[in-house]
This record gives structure tokens, sequence and C-alpha cells, in this order.
């Protein structure tokens, strides 16, 4: 994948965090928290001290037919580093939901 970002620390980490990277790092960090792999992401936001508020859609249980399997989506927040600060769960709903 090409680089998200200009210029970088020597830690590999961006000087601004973009959209892209903290994504990245959001999804990392909380599927290493939680033990399971991130299915999506459905939202992003950008918080006021540089850091950002990522909405992560999780496997939590998984069924047959798949839509029934039951998702969760999770508010995901990340400092102006990279690194995870807070998450909570928002939503439980099956997978062949849809929002009206």
């Amino acid at each position: 994948m090409a680089d998200d970002f200009n210029e970088s620390s020597p830690s590999g980490k961006p000087e601004k965090l973009t959209a892209a990277f903290a994504i990245r790092a959001a999804t990392e960090q909380f599927g290493a928290l939680i033990g399971r792999t991130p299915e999506a992401v459905s939202g992003i936001r950008a918080l006021p001290d540089g850091g950002w508020s990522v909405l992560v859609d999780v496997l939590e249980l998984e069924r047959i037919p798949a839509t029934t399997s039951v998702m969760s989506t999770y508010r995901v927040d990340v400092d102006a580093t990279g690194e995870l600060f807070g998450c909570e769960r928002l939503r439980r709903y099956t997978r062949g939901t849809t929002d009206m």
C-alpha cells in the first residue's frame, strides 16, 4: 500500500495523523484488544485535539445463514499519535438488517 502521508517521523508514524493512518491504527489496535478481526469501517470523524473517532464493524457471533450473524459497531478513538485511547460498543444488529 502506498504511503498515506508525505512526511513521517523516525517511528514511521506521520507528523500529522491522516484519516487513512487513523483507520489503520484503530482497526489494528482494536482487533488485537478484542481478539477479532474488524470487518469494515463505517465512519470516521476528526476530533478537536487532532485525534480521530472511527466506527468499526465487527462480527460478534457467526450464524448460518450469514444474514443472521450478529454484528456490532464500535466507536474507537485514537489520539493524535495514533494510539487507541477509548472504545465503546454503540449497537448490535444482525448482518441482514438495514437501517431505515
